[in-house]
């Protein structure tokens, strides 16, 4: 049985040859496997992670269900913005900073943030140039020359496929689970709640738009990616039931309709954001379930609560267990896993949430030959 057999199997709440293992890998080790400072990914192109995490799914030889990491985007939705132009403020032998702008009455209009590229680590943007010790409008910088150009829009998202193959399934992004993202969206949204619930009310019709474009085309996206890092870091599930919950909701129920899982990823505090979704939606798949001190999760509890309502998937820990501990340890944990979600399929063994850039690659495969020996179904 391939990758993307066994997954879709799960999905469709069928029992597999054995439990599929998809261990998160979605930056920091496929961009270390590359070889390139981190940047030469994430500001040239060369390769872009999406491609990155291909070539690491095939050197590991796991199932992918690829959450979004393809920016698959649609110039008659808006979504390719050519108006705003990066170029480079400062570097060094470890960091480039960038800075975007855009031509406003012939005069540069610069963003007050800027994107700091590091050697070795994922890129860190939204970051304000003072506290960097930069100006807000740079006295000089220089082009970002040799960024590598890749297809766009439907295009991009059948090279996609084409590239995963059997190795896994490829979802696209439609949908959010959260509307607040930091520090100054929490006290904005209570000094201005009508504000937000505008924004909810725009975000919910751009997304059905999307949405349909996505089933309009010839090549279709395997499943459907809903969901929000951090649901409830900056929101309570009273601001989430308010904000993202009618979202969820409609695109679950169309996605549904049209035979495509939906997925939701969401790192930290998720046991009631999993309650929700298997009660009020129609979600297929839902992941990390990190468990403390990350998250809330008991995968063993979860399992008994919703497992016949939800695939599930996770949750070894990713610092304990992935990146400090032996193989042995992650043997055992994976086997502790399988023991508490595997029975009666719906349930694909991962992490709780990415692992880190330095996790032992003897530690990832043991994963993934635990699930293959270990994680067999006896009548698969």
């Amino acid at each position: 049985m391939t990758s993307k057999e066994r997954l879709t199997k799960v999905l469709n709440g069928e029992i597999p040859d054995h439990v599929p293992v998809a261990p998160d890998t979605s930056n920091m080790i496929p961009a270390r496997l590359v070889g390139k400072p981190f940047w030469e990914i994430y500001l040239y192109q060369d390769p872009p992670i999406w491609k990155a995490y291909i070539d690491c799914v095939k050197h590991f030889g796991f199932d992918s269900l690829m959450d979004g990491y393809a920016p698959i985007l649609f110039e008659d939705l808006g979504e390719l913005d050519n108006t705003r132009h990066e170029v480079i403020i400062y570097k060094d032998s470890r960091r480039i900073v960038t800075q975007k702008y855009r031509m406003k009455d012939g005069r540069k209009e610069w963003e007050p943030y800027v994107t700091v590229y590091y050697d070795d680590n994922p890129p860190t943007a939204g970051l304000n140039p003072h506290a960097l010790g930069f100006s807000m409008i740079p006295d000089t910088y220089e082009e970002v020359e040799d960024r590598k150009e890749w297809p766009q829009g439907e295009e991009l998202l059948r090279l996609v496929k084409q590239e995963m193959g059997d190795h896994g399934l490829v979802g696209v992004w439609c949908g959010t689970t959260k509307l607040l993202n930091n520090e100054r969206d929490i006290y904005d949204y209570y000094d201005n709640p009508g504000k937000y619930r505008k924004k909810s009310e725009e975000l919910h019709a751009y997304f059905i738009r999307r949405f349909d474009k996505l089933m309009s085309l010839d090549t279709k996206p395997d499943f459907i990616c809903v969901g929000g890092s951090g649901t409830f870091i900056h929101q309570t599930p009273q601001i989430f039931r308010e904000l993202a919950l009618p979202i969820i909701k409609d695109i679950t129920r169309r996605a549904k309709k049209h035979g495509i899982p939906t997925h939701i990823h969401s790192c930290g505090p998720e046991r009631e954001l999993v309650r929700i979704a298997a009660e009020e939606t129609d979600l297929t798949v839902i992941d990390p379930l990190e468990p403390p001190p990350m998250g809330d999760c008991d995968l063993k509890e979860i399992k008994r609560l919703y497992g016949d309502r939800l695939v599930l998937k996770g949750n070894l820990h990713t610092t304990e267990v992935m990146l400090k501990g032996s193989v042995r340890d992650v043997v055992e944990a994976s086997k502790r896993a399988i023991d508490d979600a595997a029975l009666g399929g719906k349930f694909i063994l991962s992490t709780g949430d990415q692992c880190g850039r330095d996790t032992p690659d003897e530690n990832i495969f043991a994963m993934i030959e635990t699930a293959k020996t270990y994680g067999k179904y006896k009548h698969g």
